[in-house]
């Protein structure tokens, strides 16, 4: 796609060029075209010579600035044609080095002096054909069409008004649509790196405080049960490969077109399995329990549930001192899948690296359950703490 296309402006030596390219193709058609047509003219005209040739010139030579000066050039153009006209050279497409400076002037948004610069093109026109040469109180009578030639100009200016009003307002649809172009572009993104965010945050919270708990239970049996240290240095292996993996393809996004594809599909129901066998190696019992007919879901609600009931384990791991939860999965009603995570408590005493005004896990489910329609709703029960999200079985992630 190139840069035009896509909305953005085109390499400089093509914008610097383009202006002289089509001044010089308006000084050819305004030079041949007004020297052809000189000796077609009833009644003749004065015969172009060097100062003729120079009016005829100076206004495509003027064209080069209508994007730096686009009001000055509008100007200068149309009086430059008043000159050519006042001083009796043939009729021809002199008025095309004006016609393209006004339609410049109004998409660039200097639309008054535009205007004022026809209105004073058209009515000098008026004044030279009808007034007799060193007299202006004394009207020429009408010659070669008369005020008929004269309404068909007025039309023409007419047209050439209403040709660059249509080109300006397309060139303003087209500006809305690739700033709106942009904006979902921008808000996507924006999207994409929040939901990044969110799963790097529950992929690390969760292995990180396994490993964490893991490590613990490692350093106080080293010494006197060996093997059960044994057995949570080798859940801490399994816990930081599965987190690598789950890295790995989280930023395997970042990558371009050409990048290979995960290797594992994104996390869902069917590994709810592996997540409450984590839990155990941890030491905190999950009882599984489902109500109702189970059924396929979409990948984004999968993933989601799944990462719900990840972060509630882990918070139960890390906040709780009991040793067992409940989840429960809730597929009575058709249209959405109650997920509950129970923990019986009692609180265990904060950590003191725990941020002051808590961290990023119950506004990330809330996040997750909002981009699908969903809520979630989590609080103290009983002498524990309940979380239960609830999710439209009919919705991807938006």
């Amino acid at each position: 796609m190139s840069a035009e296309a896509a909305g953005r402006p085109g390499p400089p030596w093509r914008r610097s060029r383009w202006p002289i390219a089509s001044s010089v193709l308006v000084a050819v058609v305004q030079v041949a075209g007004s020297a052809g047509s000189a000796h077609r003219q009833v009644p003749p005209r004065h015969a172009l010579d060097a100062l003729g040739y120079l009016l005829l010139l100076a206004g495509p030579a003027l064209l080069v600035l209508r994007r730096r000066r686009p009001a000055a050039v509008v100007a200068a153009t149309g009086a430059v044609t008043l000159l050519y006209l006042a001083a009796g050279y043939p009729y021809g497409p002199v008025f095309v080095s004006f016609a393209v400076a006004y339609c410049g002037a109004v998409g660039r948004g200097h639309r008054r002096a535009a205007w004022l610069s026809l209105a004073a093109v058209y009515l000098g026109h008026l004044l030279l054909t009808f007034t007799v040469p060193g007299s202006w109180q004394r009207v020429r009578p009408p010659q070669h069409g008369g005020w008929w030639q004269e309404l068909g100009l007025g039309a023409l200016a007419l047209l050439l008004a209403a040709v660059a009003e249509l080109a300006r307002f397309r060139h303003e649809q087209l500006a809305a649509r690739r700033a709106a172009a942009r904006a979902e572009a921008q808000r996507r993104a924006d999207e994409e790196r929040l939901r990044m965010a969110r799963e790097l945050h529950d992929v690390l919270a969760h292995s990180i405080s396994l490993i964490h708990l893991q490590a613990g239970v490692a350093l106080e049996l080293i010494d006197e049960r060996p093997e059960q240290a044994r057995a949570a240095l080798v859940t801490i292996k399994a816990a930081s490969k599965e987190a690598l993996g789950e890295v790995r393809q989280v930023l395997g996004t970042l990558r371009g077109p050409g990048a290979a594809a995960p290797r594992r599909p994104a996390p869902g129901l069917d590994r709810l399995a592996e997540l409450t066998a984590q839990a155990a190696h941890a030491g905190l019992t999950v009882a599984v329990a489902a109500e109702g007919t189970a059924r396929p879901v979409p990948a984004g609600v999968g993933l989601a549930a799944f990462r719900i009931v990840q972060e509630a384990l882990t918070n139960v791991l890390r906040h709780s001192t009991a040793r067992h939860a409940e989840l429960l999965l809730d597929w009575t009603d058709p249209a959405v899948l109650t997920v509950r995570v129970t923990d019986p408590g009692p609180a265990g005493a904060p950590d003191a690296a725990e941020p002051a005004g808590g961290g990023n896990g119950l506004p990330g489910m809330r996040e997750r359950a909002a981009a699908l329609g969903g809520t979630v709703v989590a609080g103290p029960h009983r002498a524990g703490f309940r979380v239960t999200a609830q999710l439209p079985t009919g919705a991807e992630e938006r």
